[in-house]
Protein backbone atom coordinates (compact mmCIF):
# COMPACT_ATOMS: atom_id res chain seq x y z
CA UNK A 1 0.00 0.00 0.00
CA UNK A 2 1.34 3.39 -0.97
CA UNK A 3 0.46 6.33 1.31
CA UNK A 4 0.49 9.37 -0.94
CA UNK A 5 -1.16 11.99 1.24
CA UNK A 6 -0.82 12.04 5.00
CA UNK A 7 -4.18 13.57 5.74
CA UNK A 8 -7.74 12.37 6.37
CA UNK A 9 -10.22 11.97 3.54
CA UNK A 10 -12.90 14.60 3.18
CA UNK A 11 -15.99 13.44 5.06
CA UNK A 12 -18.58 15.30 7.08
CA UNK A 13 -19.23 14.34 10.68
CA UNK A 14 -22.60 12.71 9.92
CA UNK A 15 -21.10 10.31 7.37
CA UNK A 16 -18.40 9.36 9.87
CA UNK A 17 -20.96 8.62 12.58
CA UNK A 18 -22.88 6.37 10.18
CA UNK A 19 -19.78 4.19 9.77
CA UNK A 20 -20.18 2.95 13.38
CA UNK A 21 -23.00 0.81 12.01
CA UNK A 22 -22.63 -2.14 14.39
CA UNK A 23 -22.93 0.03 17.51
CA UNK A 24 -25.95 1.95 16.22
CA UNK A 25 -27.75 -1.26 15.22
CA UNK A 26 -27.26 -2.58 18.77
CA UNK A 27 -28.41 0.73 20.22
CA UNK A 28 -31.60 0.69 18.14
CA UNK A 29 -32.30 -2.93 19.11
CA UNK A 30 -32.04 -2.12 22.84
CA UNK A 31 -33.47 1.41 23.03
CA UNK A 32 -35.49 1.66 19.83
CA UNK A 33 -35.24 5.02 18.12
CA UNK A 34 -34.97 6.96 21.39
CA UNK A 35 -33.07 10.17 20.46
CA UNK A 36 -31.31 10.39 23.84
CA UNK A 37 -30.24 6.75 24.00
CA UNK A 38 -26.60 7.47 23.15
CA UNK A 39 -26.11 10.39 25.60
CA UNK A 40 -27.90 8.28 28.23
CA UNK A 41 -25.37 5.46 27.69
CA UNK A 42 -22.49 7.95 28.00
CA UNK A 43 -23.81 9.46 31.23
CA UNK A 44 -24.59 6.11 32.86
CA UNK A 45 -21.21 4.59 32.01
CA UNK A 46 -19.24 7.66 33.15
CA UNK A 47 -21.27 7.82 36.37
CA UNK A 48 -20.60 4.12 36.99
CA UNK A 49 -16.88 4.76 36.53
CA UNK A 50 -16.81 7.65 39.00
CA UNK A 51 -18.96 5.77 41.53
CA UNK A 52 -16.75 2.70 41.20
CA UNK A 53 -13.66 4.79 42.03
CA UNK A 54 -15.31 6.48 45.02
CA UNK A 55 -16.46 3.14 46.45
CA UNK A 56 -13.03 1.51 46.12
CA UNK A 57 -11.36 4.63 47.57
CA UNK A 58 -13.67 4.58 50.60
CA UNK A 59 -13.24 0.82 51.08
CA UNK A 60 -9.46 1.29 51.05
CA UNK A 61 -9.75 4.16 53.53
CA UNK A 62 -11.87 2.08 55.92
CA UNK A 63 -10.18 -1.33 55.81
CA UNK A 64 -6.53 -0.31 55.43
CA UNK A 65 -6.10 0.89 59.05
CA UNK A 66 -7.60 -2.43 60.20
CA UNK A 67 -5.50 -4.81 58.09
CA UNK A 68 -2.28 -2.83 57.69
CA UNK A 69 -0.42 -1.44 60.68
CA UNK A 70 1.88 0.45 58.31
CA UNK A 71 -1.07 2.48 56.95
CA UNK A 72 -1.50 4.29 60.27
CA UNK A 73 2.15 5.35 60.23
CA UNK A 74 1.86 7.04 56.84
CA UNK A 75 1.37 10.78 56.44
CA UNK A 76 -2.11 12.00 55.46
CA UNK A 77 -0.96 12.62 51.88
CA UNK A 78 0.56 9.13 51.65
CA UNK A 79 -2.70 7.67 52.97
CA UNK A 80 -4.54 9.50 50.19
CA UNK A 81 -2.11 8.03 47.67
CA UNK A 82 -2.53 4.57 49.22
CA UNK A 83 -6.31 4.81 48.75
CA UNK A 84 -5.90 6.33 45.29
CA UNK A 85 -3.72 3.46 44.13
CA UNK A 86 -6.44 1.07 45.29
CA UNK A 87 -8.98 2.20 42.71
CA UNK A 88 -6.18 2.73 40.18
CA UNK A 89 -5.35 -0.97 40.50
CA UNK A 90 -9.02 -2.00 40.34
CA UNK A 91 -9.55 0.02 37.14
CA UNK A 92 -6.35 -1.39 35.61
CA UNK A 93 -7.46 -4.97 36.29
CA UNK A 94 -10.89 -4.27 34.78
CA UNK A 95 -9.65 -2.71 31.54
CA UNK A 96 -6.84 -5.27 31.17
CA UNK A 97 -9.34 -8.14 31.29
CA UNK A 98 -11.79 -6.41 28.93
CA UNK A 99 -9.07 -5.26 26.51
CA UNK A 100 -7.48 -8.70 26.48
CA UNK A 101 -10.84 -10.30 25.77
CA UNK A 102 -11.81 -7.89 22.98
CA UNK A 103 -8.39 -7.91 21.31
CA UNK A 104 -7.40 -11.57 21.72
CA UNK A 105 -10.50 -13.73 22.20
CA UNK A 106 -13.45 -11.84 20.74
CA UNK A 107 -13.81 -11.56 16.95
CA UNK A 108 -14.99 -7.94 17.23
CA UNK A 109 -11.72 -6.60 15.81
CA UNK A 110 -10.87 -9.55 13.58
CA UNK A 111 -10.31 -8.64 9.92
CA UNK A 112 -12.23 -11.74 8.87
CA UNK A 113 -15.35 -10.93 10.93
CA UNK A 114 -18.33 -9.64 8.87
CA UNK A 115 -18.84 -6.47 10.90
CA UNK A 116 -17.70 -3.84 8.44
CA UNK A 117 -14.48 -1.84 8.56
CA UNK A 118 -12.46 -2.76 11.66
CA UNK A 119 -11.48 0.84 12.49
CA UNK A 120 -15.16 1.76 12.81
CA UNK A 121 -16.33 -1.23 14.85
CA UNK A 122 -17.83 -0.73 18.29
CA UNK A 123 -20.57 -2.19 20.47
CA UNK A 124 -22.66 -1.07 23.43
CA UNK A 125 -20.27 -3.05 25.64
CA UNK A 126 -17.12 -1.47 24.20
CA UNK A 127 -18.73 1.97 24.52
CA UNK A 128 -19.79 1.30 28.12
CA UNK A 129 -16.30 0.26 29.25
CA UNK A 130 -14.78 3.36 27.61
CA UNK A 131 -17.32 5.41 29.56
CA UNK A 132 -16.28 3.69 32.80
CA UNK A 133 -12.64 4.51 32.02
CA UNK A 134 -13.63 8.12 31.32
CA UNK A 135 -15.19 8.25 34.79
CA UNK A 136 -11.98 6.84 36.28
CA UNK A 137 -9.77 9.43 34.58
CA UNK A 138 -12.13 12.25 35.59
CA UNK A 139 -12.11 11.25 39.27
CA UNK A 140 -8.37 10.57 39.30
CA UNK A 141 -7.71 13.95 37.66
CA UNK A 142 -9.89 15.59 40.31
CA UNK A 143 -7.81 13.99 43.10
CA UNK A 144 -4.52 14.93 41.39
CA UNK A 145 -5.61 18.57 41.20
CA UNK A 146 -7.15 18.58 44.70
CA UNK A 147 -3.93 17.21 46.25
CA UNK A 148 -1.45 18.75 43.81
CA UNK A 149 1.44 17.96 43.63
CA UNK A 150 1.30 15.00 46.04
CA UNK A 151 -0.33 12.57 43.56
CA UNK A 152 1.49 13.79 40.48
CA UNK A 153 2.79 16.88 38.76
CA UNK A 154 1.95 18.52 35.44
CA UNK A 155 2.93 15.47 33.37
CA UNK A 156 0.16 13.49 35.07
CA UNK A 157 -2.34 16.29 34.54
CA UNK A 158 -1.52 16.44 30.82
CA UNK A 159 -1.54 12.63 30.57
CA UNK A 160 -5.07 12.51 31.98
CA UNK A 161 -6.28 15.39 29.80
CA UNK A 162 -5.00 13.70 26.63
CA UNK A 163 -6.48 10.37 27.78
CA UNK A 164 -9.85 12.00 28.41
CA UNK A 165 -9.79 13.70 25.01
CA UNK A 166 -9.12 10.36 23.28
CA UNK A 167 -11.83 8.56 25.27
CA UNK A 168 -14.42 11.28 24.67
CA UNK A 169 -13.68 11.31 20.92
CA UNK A 170 -14.19 7.53 20.79
CA UNK A 171 -17.35 7.73 22.90
CA UNK A 172 -18.86 10.47 20.77
CA UNK A 173 -18.10 8.83 17.44
CA UNK A 174 -17.98 5.08 18.12
CA UNK A 175 -14.83 4.72 16.01
CA UNK A 176 -11.19 3.70 16.61
CA UNK A 177 -12.15 1.47 19.52
CA UNK A 178 -9.52 -1.08 18.51
CA UNK A 179 -6.81 1.54 19.09
CA UNK A 180 -8.33 2.76 22.36
CA UNK A 181 -8.35 -0.79 23.70
CA UNK A 182 -4.74 -1.33 22.68
CA UNK A 183 -3.86 1.78 24.69
CA UNK A 184 -6.02 0.67 27.63
CA UNK A 185 -4.22 -2.70 27.60
CA UNK A 186 -1.08 -0.82 28.66
CA UNK A 187 -2.82 -0.37 32.03
CA UNK A 188 -1.83 -4.00 32.74
CA UNK A 189 1.45 -2.63 34.12
CA UNK A 190 -0.33 -0.44 36.69
CA UNK A 191 -0.90 -3.15 39.37
CA UNK A 192 2.84 -3.90 39.42
CA UNK A 193 3.71 -0.19 39.63
CA UNK A 194 1.29 0.14 42.55
CA UNK A 195 2.54 -3.01 44.31
CA UNK A 196 6.05 -1.55 44.03
CA UNK A 197 4.83 1.62 45.77
CA UNK A 198 2.98 -0.35 48.48
CA UNK A 199 6.01 -2.53 49.22
CA UNK A 200 8.19 0.57 49.50
CA UNK A 201 5.63 2.30 51.74
CA UNK A 202 5.54 -0.58 54.24
CA UNK A 203 9.33 -0.91 54.36
CA UNK A 204 9.81 -3.96 52.12
CA UNK A 205 11.92 -2.30 49.45
CA UNK A 206 14.77 -4.77 50.08
CA UNK A 207 12.56 -7.85 50.15
CA UNK A 208 12.41 -10.73 47.66
CA UNK A 209 8.82 -9.72 46.89
CA UNK A 210 10.08 -6.31 45.71
CA UNK A 211 12.59 -7.94 43.33
CA UNK A 212 10.05 -10.46 41.97
CA UNK A 213 7.55 -7.66 41.41
CA UNK A 214 10.28 -5.72 39.60
CA UNK A 215 10.90 -8.67 37.29
CA UNK A 216 7.17 -8.95 36.56
CA UNK A 217 6.97 -5.23 35.92
CA UNK A 218 9.85 -5.49 33.45
CA UNK A 219 8.23 -8.36 31.52
CA UNK A 220 4.71 -6.91 31.46
CA UNK A 221 6.01 -3.44 30.54
CA UNK A 222 8.03 -4.92 27.68
CA UNK A 223 4.94 -6.60 26.22
CA UNK A 224 2.18 -4.13 27.10
CA UNK A 225 3.96 -0.79 26.74
CA UNK A 226 6.73 -1.43 24.23
CA UNK A 227 5.95 -4.33 21.89
CA UNK A 228 2.24 -3.52 21.69
CA UNK A 229 3.08 -0.19 20.02
CA UNK A 230 4.89 -2.09 17.26
CA UNK A 231 1.62 -3.87 16.55
CA UNK A 232 -0.33 -0.62 17.06
CA UNK A 233 1.53 1.32 14.37
CA UNK A 234 1.70 -1.72 12.06
CA UNK A 235 -2.07 -2.04 12.27
CA UNK A 236 -2.51 1.64 11.39
CA UNK A 237 -0.18 1.23 8.40
CA UNK A 238 -1.99 -1.87 7.11
CA UNK A 239 -5.42 -0.25 7.59
CA UNK A 240 -4.50 3.27 6.54
CA UNK A 241 -7.22 3.30 3.89
CA UNK A 242 -9.73 3.04 6.75
CA UNK A 243 -7.83 5.33 9.14
CA UNK A 244 -7.90 8.10 6.51
CA UNK A 245 -11.70 8.02 6.68
CA UNK A 246 -11.69 9.14 10.32
CA UNK A 247 -12.85 12.62 11.19
CA UNK A 248 -9.96 15.10 11.19
CA UNK A 249 -9.85 15.39 15.01
CA UNK A 250 -9.59 11.62 15.46
CA UNK A 251 -7.14 11.20 12.59
CA UNK A 252 -4.61 13.77 13.79
CA UNK A 253 -5.07 12.78 17.43
CA UNK A 254 -4.14 9.21 16.44
CA UNK A 255 -0.79 10.46 15.12
CA UNK A 256 0.02 12.77 18.03
CA UNK A 257 -0.87 11.09 21.32
CA UNK A 258 0.18 7.42 20.72
CA UNK A 259 3.69 8.36 19.48
CA UNK A 260 4.15 10.57 22.56
CA UNK A 261 2.98 7.71 24.79
CA UNK A 262 5.35 5.31 23.04
CA UNK A 263 8.31 7.63 23.64
CA UNK A 264 7.36 8.08 27.31
CA UNK A 265 6.99 4.32 27.72
CA UNK A 266 10.46 3.71 26.27
CA UNK A 267 11.91 6.36 28.58
CA UNK A 268 10.32 4.75 31.65
CA UNK A 269 11.28 1.29 30.44
CA UNK A 270 14.90 2.38 30.53
CA UNK A 271 14.45 3.47 34.14
CA UNK A 272 12.79 0.15 35.02
CA UNK A 273 15.68 -1.79 33.48
CA UNK A 274 18.24 0.30 35.39
CA UNK A 275 16.34 -0.13 38.65
CA UNK A 276 15.99 -3.86 38.14
CA UNK A 277 19.69 -4.30 37.38
CA UNK A 278 20.62 -2.38 40.53
CA UNK A 279 18.22 -4.47 42.66
CA UNK A 280 19.60 -7.74 41.27
CA UNK A 281 23.19 -6.62 41.86
CA UNK A 282 22.35 -5.77 45.49
CA UNK A 283 20.66 -9.14 45.96
CA UNK A 284 23.66 -11.01 44.52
Amino acid sequence: MRIQIFEPSKHNWTSIMEKAEMFHKELDAVFGNAPLAEPFLWMISITVGITFCIIVYEVMRIISPIYSYSYNKLSKQDQVEWNNRGFSTAHALLVTVVSGYLLLFSNLFSDTAPYGQVVFRSTIFSQFILGVSTGYFLYDLYLIIAHYPALGRLEFVFHHIFSLAALLLALHSGYAHIYLYMILFTESTTPFVNIRWYLSAIGLKRSNAYVVNGLMLFLVWLVARVLIFVYFFSHIYLHFDQVRQLHSAGFYFLFITPPLLAIMNLFWFGKIVNGLVKALIKKS
